[in-house]
């Protein structure tokens, strides 16, 4: 302590510096900052022998790729907490550049389970890894995402809960949240009521449903019951934690799925991988 210098000031230091987590800077030699929060592995793929990157979704970040060293040695600081789908506790250093940020530490919360007893509920987790990693940018902050994809990985490992519903719920959700839900009632092109009939026409290039007059000469369109229109607006509600998941009905599957999948490959300008393996829920 220097010469004249208050105790209390001191104290206000030390706490000061013992609230902040930090970590020797891997180049220039001094300490900088590094950040914590809880995160889902969405891919893990090499980097070198004994590293690898991962693309993981955070609560407080949103999606980052970070680059962890020494994570493919046989005893690893990470251990099993890379698995894909996993809940972690990180620890990380944010580069200010476009260079990947470090991951230092990460603590496996809870480890996805559902596919040891289900084959389908398996790919439906694989989907939310996937969708999430299509439908995010980097660093774009969400908590609802982080928190829709835990409960959904969570309800996975539910047998009570309806594989065909949670992932309906998901799909919507993850539209509505990133601003790409498509319209439902009213007319994607000139706003009007569209939905005075049992049936309506649904247009993934338009992205919603037609009215009639518009519908006339449209291309790559979906003629689908309105009862199957009422369930996709029904799961795409702000307040989805409400939802039942245990009672799902067996119609309209087949158009309920139709339309999800054309929407995102068209919005995507792709496919998506998982899509062929969860065919089944149209059944």
């Amino acid at each position: 302590m220097g010469a004249g210098e208050p105790e209390n000031c001191l104290a206000r230091r030390r706490r000061s510096t013992s609230a902040r987590l930090v970590l020797p800077s891997l180049t220039l030699g001094v300490s900088v900052p590094a950040e914590q929060t809880d995160a889902i592995i969405l891919r893990v793929y090499p980097w070198s022998e004994t590293s690898c990157i991962a693309n993981i979704y955070t609560r407080d970040f949103g999606k980052l790729s970070v680059l962890a060293k020494g994570a493919r040695r046989p005893k690893s600081p990470f251990e099993a907490a890379l698995d894909l789908l996993s809940i972690c506790r990180v620890v990380f250093i944010s580069k200010s550049s476009d260079a990947l940020d470090i991951l230092t530490e990460a603590k496996l919360q809870k480890r996805f389970r559902a596919g040891s007893r289900d084959l389908l509920r398996l790919y439906a987790g694989y989907y939310v890894a996937e969708l999430i990693d299509r439908l995010t940018d980097k660093g774009d902050r969400q908590p609802e995402i982080f928190q829709l994809a835990v409960a959904t990985l969570q309800t996975l490992e539910h047998a009570q809960f309806d594989v065909r519903a949670i992932v309906l719920r998901f799909e919507l959700q993850m539209l509505r949240l990133v601003g790409q839900l498509p319209s439902w009632k009213r007319c994607a092109q000139c706003g009007q009521d569209a939905c005075q009939t049992d049936w309506v026409v649904f247009s993934a290039l338009a992205g919603g449903v037609l009215c009639d007059d518009c519908r006339a000469g449209a291309r790559q369109t979906l003629r689908i019951a309105s009862a199957a229109r009422d369930t996709l607006e029904h799961f795409s509600r702000v307040d989805w934690q409400e939802e039942n998941l245990e009672e799902y009905s067996s119609n309209h599957r087949p158009a309920l799925r139709a339309v999800v999948t054309r929407y995102l490959t068209v919005m995507l300008d792709r496919k998506l991988q998982l899509h062929a393996y969860l065919e089944e829920l149209g059944r």
